[in-house]
């Protein structure tokens, strides 16, 4: 009779139970765990021992803790210095002279006497307006003139001839009135002839139409058969004086006032206007070679842009710069004669964008210091506050050193201090777009 293995529940007549199955573990020696542990413990106080014999700490950067081995650092010694500020305002180039030729009396163009995009003198004939007309106008008042100063001669021996009679009384008074009378009218008709002949001379004149400047001439607007009339609002053509040329300067009046603050404060000083010279920063990043001379400054705000027109003069003699090109214009503001500049690599932000600089003090440790950046001149800013003249300012070897610890600086030679583009006078607040270094 076969027997049934039941192990999940009570045994029943006629079956086998057999007992749960047991986990077998292996026995591991008693010795062997106490030897293994042994060697962990020898291993973590060997790890000590090292670290106190050498003092150093694991956070600390590499040669910190050996005298006489100190980071190297690269630092600049601030110096005052009189520096002259400038602002980087945007422009537009504008002819200096302008003009539009229009004809002043009506008639057919017969010919074009330049070339279009030439330069033109003043007083060179344009165009050709067909004069027939007004030859005929000018020899009818020639005929009028003569007629009236005929006239004239006949009253004057008239009114002379009754003067000698009345006196025998062979005449009446009122013929001699009347004689003498008629002598001023004919006079008055004199005049009024010669007028319309000056006239007709004018328009006359007029049939040459002459350039009133000299400059660039641009495209003619008219061919010859084309009929003018007189003061009509479309021009035959421009004429631009382009040498010299003018800049029309925008500044706003924020930036104005904040100028204006910095004088009375004391903290700069004023550019005289005439001596302030201005220079231009072409649409390609290029410099203009020749410097302008500021003009005027504008006496109202633009109530729509809120800005102040400035104008200044550039000389152009090879015409390189034409009406309406946009120009970033670098003008001088103003002179800060103890200016503190320190590079801009030197300047550290932190996430809120307030900037501060890392200084080597006497005792060639290093201090963070809190600065107020005033506006960029060229690669540096100018300082406002938070450093002072002999200094030194770290400007390389962020990567080596930390706040607070001893360090070896070295002065290293300044980079080139020009800049393709001035920056725009500003506050530290502007200042605080730039990048922040991590």
């Amino acid at each position: 009779m076969p027997f049934l293995l039941n192990t999940g529940r009570p045994a029943d007549a006629g079956s086998l139970t057999l007992p749960p199955p047991q986990t077998i573990r292996p026995t591991v020696p008693t010795a062997v765990r106490q030897s293994h542990w042994g060697r962990l413990f020898a291993m973590a106080l060997g790890i000590s021992v090292l670290a106190a014999c050498s003092g150093k700490d694991p956070s600390t950067p590499p040669g910190a803790g050996k005298a006489g081995n100190e980071p190297t650092v690269g630092v600049v010694v601030l110096a005052a210095e009189n520096q002259t500020l400038s602002t980087a305002l945007p422009g537009r180039t504008t002819a200096f002279q302008n003009a539009d030729i229009r004809p002043q009396i009506n008639g057919i163009i017969q010919k074009r006497q330049f070339t279009e995009g030439s330069l033109v003198k003043a007083n060179q004939p344009l165009y050709q307006v067909d004069p027939a007309t007004y030859e005929a106008a000018q020899a009818s008042a020639q005929a009028v003139l003569a007629k009236a100063q005929a006239t004239a001669r006949t009253a004057q021996v008239n009114a002379k001839r009754n003067a000698e009679l009345v006196e025998i009384d062979a005449i009446s008074r009122q013929v001699f009135d009347e004689s003498q009378a008629l002598v001023q009218q004919t006079q008055a008709d004199v005049a009024v002839a010669q007028a319309a002949l000056d006239a007709a001379r004018i328009n006359m004149r007029y049939t040459r139409i002459l350039a009133p400047i000299s400059g660039r001439i641009g495209l003619s607007a008219v061919t010859a058969g084309a009929l003018v009339t007189a003061n009509q609002a479309t021009a035959l053509a421009t004429i631009q004086q382009l040498d010299p040329i003018y800049v029309d300067i925008t500044q706003s009046s924020a930036d104005l006032l904040q100028l204006r603050k910095q004088w009375a404060e004391g903290q700069f000083t004023r550019v005289d206007a005439k001596q302030a010279k201005v220079k231009l920063v072409l649409e390609d990043g290029s410099t203009y070679p020749l410097e302008g001379t500021l003009q005027f400054t504008g006496t109202a705000v633009n109530p729509t842009s809120g800005a102040i027109t400035l104008r200044a003069t550039f000389p152009n003699p090879d015409h390189f710069l034409l009406p309406g090109m946009y120009v970033r214009a670098q003008l001088a503001t103003s002179v800060a004669p103890q200016a503190l500049l320190v590079p801009q690599e030197a300047v550290i932000r932190n996430p809120a964008g307030e900037p501060s600089v890392q200084v080597v003090g006497d005792d060639n440790k290093l201090v963070k210091r809190p600065i107020e950046l005033g506006q960029a001149v060229g690669n540096r800013w100018l300082m406002i506050s938070g450093v002072k003249a002999g200094e030194k300012v770290m400007v390389d070897g962020f990567q080596k050193a930390r706040v607070g610890q001893t360090v070896k600086p070295k002065v290293v030679p300044p980079r080139d201090r020009a800049a393709p583009v001035a920056a725009p006078a500003a506050s530290a607040a502007s200042a605080a777009a730039s990048s922040a270094r991590p």
